[in-house]
């Protein structure tokens, strides 16, 4: 069984580190996928780790 883990808007910019502002422009302009409960918005953790790992750029190696 995998748990689930449901995090604020809050709680969601301070585990990825991009605040709770950017989250919700995030959520408004439908870029993340997020759960309506209600009027409040819930976001599950690991959407939220997906979507930082696809969004990952790897470092360039540069030759000498």
């Amino acid at each position: 069984m995998i748990r689930q883990t449901w995090l604020t808007v809050k709680e969601a910019g301070e585990v990825s580190g991009m605040g709770e502002r950017f989250i919700r422009r995030m959520v408004n302009e439908r870029r993340i996928r997020f759960y309506r409960v209600g009027r409040f918005i819930r976001i599950e953790e690991r959407d939220l780790l997906a979507l930082m790992e696809a969004n990952m750029v790897e470092p360039v190696r540069r030759k000498r």
